[in-house]
């Protein structure tokens, strides 16, 4: 082969090994897809999802302490009912034929004290008009004593006198005679007198025992009167026994139950109606002691139920109660929540959620973003087309999101959210989910 030869052989071989090494240039490692997402500034906060249950404001199922035959109901479940509504009756002919008996005996009882009453007056002033005439009488009778005494003393000495000057002729017989006759006349008076005295003084002795009389008739005024006060007690009794014959709303409400229907024997204290108030309700949930410190009152809340889904109603803690549920270390926390259109039903079971801690203007990214390495926690972000690892420390975190804190993450940084196990700092990557955006979702 001439020189010619052997320099187009060589340029050949040069051209081919050119070639040969620029193709094998271009055979290194397929890019590795990843889906990415932008860091975004925000609000992030955490929560505490306790399970609860709405409760009536107000619930009462009602019934009578009287027994008896259940004679009307007026209302049927659903009906709305205003405080103070007849709701339902028991047959009360059986008493209110009593409570006649009861107020004709009060009457009688009436008629009786107002006829001790007006007597009483009478009888002590004709006690005390027999006592006087006794002792008028009484002094006249003394009084007579004392005449007929004088009397017979003059007497007595009328006839001795009489007596002594008859005997010496002075005065006639016939004198001496009439003078006898008034001496004894006149100790017969004085006899008769004296026995008459017992008799006075006996009548004064009896009146003025008769005036013991009055406090036996004033016994009698209270004994009527005493009557009286328990016939009237048996009438109001009676008008209270009837009077709870009847059962009537509380409280402005809805019936929520109808238990027993006209015909039915209702003993005492049987429930027959039962009415709660929704209007507004409470929103009761149990908290764990751990998460007491988060739950107090006037905390916001939001609360959820699968029963009206699409539906999140707000609200702020009530009260929180001071002692724990029986048999556990809950605590009952309650929001007291108005109600319009009965939206929310008693005994419906709701999530509710409290916010337990908050940290405004935080830099997050999505919590697939993370992970963990020898060094700690880090992101990837993407660098001309490069994967690249950056360090971050991790703040709050959600079910979908984290807050990170970075001097090399930003507010539009990107950072890769899903990506394959071989994945490592510097492999070339191809975004699988188009261009970057911003992160969905909400911050709770």
């Amino acid at each position: 082969m001439n020189v010619r030869g052997l320099a187009v052989a060589a340029i050949a071989v040069l051209v081919t090994s050119g070639c040969a090494g620029g193709a094998k240039q271009q055979q290194g490692p397929p890019p590795l897809a990843v889906d990415v997402a932008q860091a975004s500034q925000r609000d992030i906060s955490t929560d505490i999802t306790l399970d609860g249950q709405i409760a009536p404001l107000l619930e009462s199922t009602l019934s009578t302490p009287e027994s008896g035959t259940v004679a009307d109901v007026y209302v049927n479940e659903g009906d709305r009912v205003t405080k103070g509504q007849l709701l339902a009756h028991l047959d009360d002919s059986q008493l209110r034929a009593q409570l006649a008996a009861n107020q004709a005996t009060v009457e009688q009882s009436q008629a009786r004290l107002r006829s001790s009453a007006v007597q009483a007056p009478i009888s002590s002033q004709q006690y005390s008009s027999a006592v006087s005439q006794a002792q008028q009488n009484l002094q006249a009778a003394e009084n007579r004593i004392q005449t007929d005494e004088a009397a017979l003393k003059s007497a007595e000495l009328q006839n001795r006198s009489n007596q002594e000057l008859a005997s010496q002729g002075y005065v006639s017989t016939t004198a001496a005679l009439q003078a006898r006759a008034s001496y004894v006349a006149a100790v017969q008076e004085l006899n008769n007198a004296r026995q008459a005295l017992p008799a006075v003084q006996a009548a004064l002795a009896t009146a003025q025992t008769n005036t013991g009389q009055r406090q036996v008739d004033q016994a009698t005024i209270d004994a009527n009167r005493g009557a009286l006060a328990e016939a009237v007690a048996n009438v109001n009794l009676l008008e209270t026994q009837i009077a709870q014959s009847n059962i009537y709303a509380p409280f402005d409400g809805v019936v929520t139950q109808r238990l027993l229907d006209p015909g039915a024997f209702a003993g005492p204290n049987q429930s027959i109606v039962r009415v709660s108030q929704l209007d507004t309700v409470y929103v009761n949930a149990n908290v764990p002691d751990e998460d007491l410190a988060y739950v107090r009152p006037g905390t916001p809340a939001r609360f959820t139920s699968q029963s009206l889904p699409g539906h999140v109603f707000t609200g702020r803690i009530f009260d929180v109660n001071a002692t724990p549920t029986t048999g556990t270390l809950s605590y009952r926390a309650r929001i007291r929540q108005p109600n319009p259109g009965d939206t929310l039903r008693g005994g419906m079971l709701v999530s509710l959620i409290v916010e337990k801690e908050r940290h405004p203007n935080a830099i997050v990214v999505p919590r697939t973003a993370l992970f963990e390495s020898d060094q700690g926690t880090n992101v990837y972000t993407v660098v001309d087309k490069k994967a690249k690892v950056l360090p971050v420390k991790v703040g709050l975190e959600t079910d979908t999101l984290a807050e990170v804190i970075s001097n090399e993450v930003h507010p539009g940084t990107v950072v890769i959210t899903t990506r394959p196990d071989a994945l490592q700092d510097g492999s070339v990557v191809a975004i699988g989910n188009g261009p970057p955006g911003t992160l969905p979702g909400s911050t709770h």
